[in-house]
Formats: C-alpha cells, structure tokens, sequence
C-alpha cells in the first residue's frame, strides 16, 4: 500500500482529535491502549499531525477506531487522491474532518473562527466614503439582512441565476465580492445582527466555493465550503448544511477524488436526517450514487441510485427550499444518466442524457454533452460521440466552466482507441483549435476570500 500524504493526515489527525476535545496526550493513551502496547507517546502524536512522520497502516486502523473514523477516511483513500499541491490537500482533509465531525452530531453548533471573518472582510474597498453595511451609512440596510452594495452591485439571488448562464470563470469574482460583504456586515452587527446573517453568510459562503470550484480553485472553493458549514451549522439549519456538502462533494468527484465525495456526500446525508426536504433528500443520494460509482464501489453506487430513483419519485419542485430551485425532472433524469455511464450502464443512460439541452444553459450541456459521448463511446457509437463531443466542447467555452473544460479534455483520451476514425480526426482538430480558448484556472491562484490567516482555524447549481 502506497502511504499516504502526510499534508492531509497531519492536519486530518489534529482536526479529528480537536473535535473530541483531547489532548495528545489523551490520544497517545488510547492508541496504547487499543494497541495493547505502551510505547506511544505524545511526541509520536505530535510529529504525525505537524506531518512530520506517517503513521503506518496498523497505526491508521487504531487511530480510525479510537477517533471513531468512517472507514477510508485515516486508511489509503488519501494515496488515491490525485489532487494538486499541498494547499489542497491541506483544505480537503479538514474539510473531511469538519463533516465528520458535524455529521455524528448535527446539533451541536460548529464555532465561526472570528479571524477567519476579520480576514474575509478586510478593509474597505477604496474610493468608498463609508460602507453601507456600517453604522454610519445614510442608506444602512436593517439589520440582518444581506448587505447590498453600490450601484450595480449583483445580489445573492441574481448570482444563482447567472449561474445556470455561466460558468465560476466569470462569476468566481462576484461571489467573492459578496462574500467579503456578507462577512464585513457580519464583522460589524452586534449579537442580534450576527444570528440573522449567518443564513445569508452560509448561503453566500456556499455559491462562492461553488463557483471558486467550477473555475478550477479547488483549494479556495473548499475553504469557503467549510465556512458555509460552519454558518449553517451554527444556525441550526441541517438541511442547508448537507446541501453544502453535496456541493463539495460534487467538486471532489470532478476533481478526481471519488473516495472524498463518497465521504462527503455520506456525511451530508447523514446529517440531514428529517430536516430534508424530498428534493434534497434525492440530490444527496445522487451525489452518493455517483461518488460511489466513481469509486468503483458498483453495489454501493446501484443502491443509492435505486433509493435516488424512489425519492425523486415524491419532489414537487414548488415546495422545496428556493436554493434548490433549478432541481426539476429533467435535471434529476440527466444525472440518473450520468451516474448510469459511470456504473457502465449506457444503454438506459443515453437516452436520459439526451433530455438536458442548451436552453438549460451552456455550462449544463458541456456537462451532461461530455457524459452523454462517454455513454456513446461506450455503445461504441463513435461518430455520434465524437460528434457529441465536438457540440459540448464548444459549450464548454461559452460557459467559462474549468471544470467542465477539464472534463471534455479527458474525453480526448476515450476516444484516443478510435484516432483512426474520421469523426475522431475531426473532433482532435476541434479540440487542438480550441484549447487556447478553454477556460482554465492560474494555477497559483487562491482568492483572498478564502485564505486563511496564521493560526486561523478552519450552487447553489450543482448540477
């Protein structure tokens, strides 16, 4: 077994012991007496969480018993991750940890780190004679409700809607900026004023790691994932907690990182619980079935699948929260589709996949046109995937989405067997062509929004 990453077990070791309240000591002591044996110390404990060492696999097994760990979330799932650099690393495990965390005990309130929201507001903006979020703003909103800003500012609901038209590329900047805003009202509101923003702050928290996500700044969207838990968390809200983490699970699974969106997506609907809504009930379960089926863990994906299938049965789509207001019969079909494709079933699949077009928005049909061609290739119709792919690739430039750029990027590779092909020939000049055009994300980027200071503590359209 390859060992995993100490950037992620480090920092998943410390976040798991913190949340039972233990000392390393505390922790050294129960390994020992799991273990049977003494010689464990603290100093041991100390070098595997400053990553210095990596604890071996039957250290892992003990730790995951004594921490009361979902399997695979201290064993070799981290090994698998491909995912880029430390920062990564670093922000999905305490991520993990924090869903763990929630997930065994919704009710008990998640902490809001003050320094993470002195940092997210930072100063203000220049030019700006006084913030309208401050007491001594003329136009001052009433307290708890979203801050609103200067002239032609874009609000949290119409965020959400250009969503569905455009992809984090372009959008990634205005959920930062309301973030920043959510985060300076929150920083300045007294008692009664901060309890009515946390909903604003979780659901703003949410969109901008979502949209961060979708232009390929995994690490920042993860952060601002966490945040969002926490807010919702805080207010009592579990179901828009599990939405949060659905969402990130989504960007896990189109990062590559199955295991950590089977974690995630768990944990979302675990937590849940009553709180969900039957439309949040089955996009959990579909984020379930995917991540699972991804995971090549084909029992597990078919079984929520089938459970995804019987609640979706139920959705009225009038009566559920307004955040999951693009969550309808055709979108839940399409990804019915796509979680068929990747349980190697494209026969009942393909047909589904056909029911998402362009009107649902360019970024949907580079999305659900990518796995429609992985569902043809798979028939071996593969001029029609070819084809299909060609149409999706130039969706997937109008929409400004990394992620789905990156998705339609590695269709090359699917249909590298058939280079011979004439419809493959043509589609590899498509994609030669376009690659300068492709949104993709600096890889050195990682938006102030979501850094956190030194000692700091840790879409709404997901389809």
């Amino acid at each position: 077994m390859t060992p995993p990453d100490p950037s992620l077990l480090g920092p998943l070791i410390a976040q798991l012991r913190l949340a039972r309240g233990w000392s390393q000591q505390r922790l050294a002591d129960a390994l020992c007496a799991a273990a049977g044996t003494p010689t464990l110390t603290r100093h041991e404990v100390s070098r595997w969480e400053r990553a210095v060492r990596v604890p071996g696999e039957r250290w892992r097994r003990h730790l995951a018993a004594v921490l009361d760990a979902p399997a695979g979330l201290l064993g070799d799932a981290p090994a698998r991750s491909r995912l880029p650099g430390p920062a990564t690393a670093r922000s999905r495990s305490v991520l993990l940890a924090l869903a763990h965390r929630w997930a065994a005990d919704p009710s008990v309130p998640l902490l809001l780190n003050p320094a993470t929201i002195d940092h997210l507001a930072g100063p203000p903006p220049d030019g700006w004679a006084a913030d309208p979020a401050s007491d001594d703003h003329p136009n001052r909103p009433p307290p708890g409700s979203e801050p609103a800003g200067p002239p032609g500012t874009i609000g949290l609901a119409q965020l959400r809607r250009l969503d569905d038209l455009s992809g984090g590329v372009d959008l990634a900047p205005a959920g930062a900026y309301r973030l920043r805003r959510v985060a300076r009202a929150l920083r300045r509101a007294g008692p009664t004023g901060r309890r009515r923003l946390l909903p604003a702050l979780a659901e703003t928290a949410q969109l901008a790691g979502w949209l961060d996500g979708d232009a390929g700044h995994l690490a920042s969207g993860l952060d601002a994932h966490r945040l969002g838990l926490r807010a919702a968390a805080a207010t009592g809200d579990r179901a828009f907690a599990g939405h949060v983490l659905g969402s990130a699970s989504h960007l896990l699974a189109a990062a590559d990182d199955a295991d950590g969106a089977l974690l995630l997506a768990r944990a979302g609907y675990a937590g849940v619980g009553r709180a969900a809504s039957p439309g949040l009930r089955a996009l959990l379960l579909h984020r379930v079935a995917l991540a699972a089926a991804l995971a090549g863990r084909t029992p597990a994906g078919r079984q929520a699948l089938d459970a995804a299938l019987r609640t979706a049965e139920t959705v009225e789509p009038a009566t559920e929260p307004a955040w999951l207001y693009w969550l309808d019969g055709d979108e839940l079909a399409a990804m019915t589709g796509r979680t068929l494709v990747a349980l190697g079933r494209p026969g009942p699949a393909v047909p589904l996949l056909h029911t998402v077009g362009s009107g649902r928005g360019p970024r949907s049909a580079a999305v659900y046109g990518g796995w429609l061609a992985r569902g043809l290739v798979q028939l071996g119709e593969v001029d029609q995937a070819a084809a299909v792919a060609g149409a999706a690739l130039r969706d997937a430039v109008r929409a400004g989405s990394a992620r789905a750029a990156t998705a339609l990027v590695e269709m090359d590779r699917r249909l590298a067997a058939h280079r011979v092909e004439p419809a493959v020939r043509r589609w590899r000049r498509l994609l030669a062509d376009a690659r300068p055009y492709l949104p993709r994300a600096p890889m050195s980027r990682r938006p102030a929004t979501t850094r956190r200071p030194c000692g700091g503590a840790g879409p709404l359209r997901t389809g």
